[in-house]
């Protein structure tokens, strides 16, 4: 297994558990997001742009919803 081949195995992987954590707080959403970026560099990496737009997108969401989530426990 070559160096790309397992960042993609651990970014996709941490993506899986920090999605299931999400709910318990607003701390696994930002992480997701975060491991969704990593997903985008290894997608772009291994050309798979598709891949890399889709992880971008979904990095985002997930910020938004940290974002929301936060300021909502503030209030």
């Amino acid at each position: 297994m070559d160096g790309l081949t397992a960042f993609g195995i651990g970014t996709v992987g941490s993506m899986m558990v920090f999605y299931t954590l999400e709910s318990r707080s607003p701390w696994w959403t930002l992480a997701f997001a975060l491991a969704s970026w990593m997903s985008a560099i290894y997608g772009w990496l291994a050309g798979a742009w598709p891949f890399a737009a889709v992880e971008l997108v979904w990095g985002s969401i997930a910020l938004r919803k940290f974002v929301r989530r936060r300021g909502s426990a503030e209030t």
